[in-house]
């Protein structure tokens, strides 16, 4: 306890008069330091005026009436009393000091004992002590408004990597009510096993992981791409405990494959362009050469080659035109659409083709409109590339595809899910760009195609895919106001 001239407040809780002079008389003895000193008498008052925070600390008699000191003290505390608590007896017991002391008394005093030099010494380590402690609480609280209001997922969990603490962010983030994430395994979330290999060596050999990049799926099946870092922490001798980081990066790396796309098709637009000069030319000169030679004076097997080369001319500018279109950066006119509309179209437009393959069609939309700015038949032509490809990639009198929406305030997202051969995991990088394709037959232009048309409707498209189970591809587009949605509404 410093020495300066702010009084020090004390409350001494005790019934009987005599005592309470006679404790003051010894407080007013302590030298070098000013006190307050007041007296309680009953219980009840005690344990209100404690909650006002009205005194720096308090003394409280162990016989009080009805109640007993370890009364007040106990309930003092568990109603958030910070000021340190010393309790005095009359006579010396063991188990009540022990009690005391248990439940979180600063220290425990014989009434027969009591001098100037005993109080200074129990009042400024009980002060001393407050001080720590409330240092302590303070700091706590600081880094406890940090952690549960960080974005980033923060969590503790044992040496075996089961959650013990986590903020909001970690629930969050893992699609999970706090109370049914407690006891969950970090792995539980990490279904790679590389990314669990390389976590438990990196933590053993060098107590840390740092910045891992890795997926993480939650609790409803969607994929983030995450970083991790993790600290172990082996300096409690009772317990391992393992201290992590998560950081979202999934909007960044949608940016980034976007950027990616947007400067792929740039590329290519500009290569399809200078291609369709540079081959047009030659090959109208071709076309026209053809159209005016004579057939009557030409042998029939020279006709035959004439309607080759005729043909494969007209196949070759068809390609092109298809390269163009697939590839330019598209300015198309949008209109007010109710996006089930569209959907319908799509699945009436493939029924005849899934039927005769014997395959299972799921519809799924939500009674409500949901009302985007579309142009219809481009948007329609994206969602059938992806069709197409699922009726080819299932199994016939086995196949499964599932064409359901879901929705947001902001936002509808378009889920089309099939149960064929799926995408290996080193070919969905490449999905979108044209030419590439798997397929023997087809020029790769479908997907691309997609794409671009999506772009131009302010969407994204993702696809996930597990080979030999399933493949989903997520078409996400923004939905209109809904105000324009009930006026939209209202014209139909």
């Amino acid at each position: 306890m410093s020495r300066h001239n702010t009084p020090v407040r004390i409350l001494v809780v005790d019934d009987d008069d005599t005592d309470f002079f006679i404790i003051r008389e010894y407080i007013k003895g302590i030298p070098n330091q000013k006190f307050l000193v007041d007296q309680c008498r009953h219980y009840d008052e005690a344990l209100s005026l404690i909650r006002q925070k009205k005194y720096d600390l308090y003394f409280i008699d162990y016989r009080l009436g009805a109640q007993t000191g370890l009364d007040l003290l106990r309930n003092a505390l568990f109603q958030g009393c910070e000021e340190p608590l010393i309790l005095l007896t009359g006579k010396g017991n063991s188990a009540i000091d022990h009690e005391a002391m248990e439940l979180g008394a600063a220290d425990y005093l014989l009434k027969s004992e009591i001098s100037s030099e005993n109080l200074d010494r129990s009042i400024r380590y009980a002060l001393s002590r407050a001080a720590v402690l409330n240092a302590l609480r303070t700091s706590e609280r600081k880094y406890r408004a940090v952690f549960e209001h960080s974005r980033e997922a923060i969590l503790i969990t044992d040496g075996g990597l089961n959650l013990k603490d986590f903020n909001g962010s970690t629930s969050r983030l893992f699609e999970t009510a706090p109370d049914a994430l407690l006891g969950h395994n970090l792995f539980d979330f990490v279904p790679s096993p590389q990314a669990q290999v390389k976590i438990l060596e990196d933590l053993e050999r060098k107590g840390e992981v740092s910045d891992l990049e890795l997926e993480i799926v939650d609790a409803q099946g969607e994929t983030k791409h995450c970083l991790l870092s993790l600290s172990r922490d082996t300096s409690s001798p009772d317990a391992v405990n393992v201290y992590g980081i998560i950081h979202n990066i999934t909007s960044l790396k949608k940016a980034e494959k976007a950027m990616l796309h947007a400067e792929k098709l740039a590329a290519t637009w500009r290569l399809a362009s200078t291609l369709a000069h540079e081959v047009r030319n030659p090959l109208s000169t071709i076309q026209m050469s053809v159209e005016q030679i004579d057939p009557s004076g030409i042998a029939e097997e020279d006709k035959v080659l004439l309607e080759i080369i005729s043909r494969n001319s007209q196949r070759i500018s068809t390609l092109i035109t298809r390269l163009l279109e697939s590839s330019r950066p598209d300015e198309m006119r949008l209109e007010t659409v109710d996006v089930r509309e569209i959907l319908q179209d799509c699945i009436d437009t493939i029924e005849d083709r899934t039927r005769l393959k014997g395959i299972d069609v799921v519809f799924e939309v939500p009674p409500e409109s949901l009302i985007i700015r579309a142009n219809s038949e481009r948007l329609k032509m994206a969602i059938l590339n992806i069709l197409v490809n699922a009726i080819e990639a299932v199994e016939a009198g086995k196949g499964r595809i599932h064409v359901r929406v879901s929705a947001s305030n902001d936002h509808c997202v378009i889920h089309l899910a099939d149960n064929g051969c799926g995408i290996p995991r080193e070919h969905l990088p490449n999905l979108f760009e044209p030419y590439f394709t798997s397929k023997k037959s087809g020029i790769g232009l479908g997907l691309a195609a997609t794409l671009n048309i999506v772009k131009a409707h302010s969407g994204e498209i993702d696809v996930s895919s597990i080979p030999s189970k399933e493949t989903v591809f997520k078409i996400t587009l923004p939905r209109v106001s809904v105000d324009v949605e009930a006026a939209a509404y209202q014209r139909k």
